[in-house]
């Protein structure tokens, strides 16, 4: 058979099939939770590597019904097999990998940033970003400094922390670029 009749075959199958197939789909597919539109694609797929092979079905009208049936079973079958999380973590904005990845970069970078500000600025901005929550007496006890002085001092600190950072933000690196 030429590849031009193979087309007009399989063309005048599927032309004569679909109503039985959609009627078919629509029957089973509530029986196996699964939509008509989907059972009746992969009928149709399972017809159509048929007519590659074998060429169409002796008795079509059967062997709908039969394919069918089939794909509905396999969908209950998966359907079984599935088991829905109750809670989907990338729905959450807060939880996800990359939010974890850029909250790590983040603090990172801010701790770089920290290390590098002059004086006694790291060990003072370091105490105040202690996962402790120390209060202004212990920091002003562990830095050896009276309490008085640390408001004015946290106060430049923070300031050239934030040039630092503004300026590394502004004037971001050439990544891949030539200079």
């Amino acid at each position: 058979m030429t590849a031009s009749r193979e087309t007009a075959t399989s063309g005048q199958v599927v032309g004569a099939l679909q109503a039985l197939v959609s009627a078919e789909a629509t029957a089973e597919a509530s029986a196996a939770a699964i939509e008509a539109g989907d059972l009746e694609q992969a009928v149709w797929v399972r017809l159509l590597e048929r007519l590659d092979g074998d060429g169409p079905p002796a008795d079509a009208a059967r062997w709908v019904r039969t394919a069918v049936r089939a794909e509905a079973r396999r969908a209950r079958r998966t359907a079984r097999r599935e088991t829905p999380h109750r809670h989907d973590p990338s729905a959450d904005g807060a939880c996800g990998p990359e939010r974890a990845a850029l909250r790590s970069e983040r603090r990172r970078a801010l701790r770089a940033a920290v290390a590098r500000t002059p004086g006694n600025c790291p060990r003072l901005l370091t105490a105040m970003l202690s996962p402790q929550d120390l209060t202004y007496r212990e920091i002003a006890g562990t830095l050896g400094i009276s309490q008085g002085s640390l408001g004015p001092m946290r106060s430049r600190c923070l300031g050239c922390l934030r040039r630092m950072l503004t300026a590394e933000v502004a004037a971001p690196e050439h990544v891949g670029k030539e200079r």
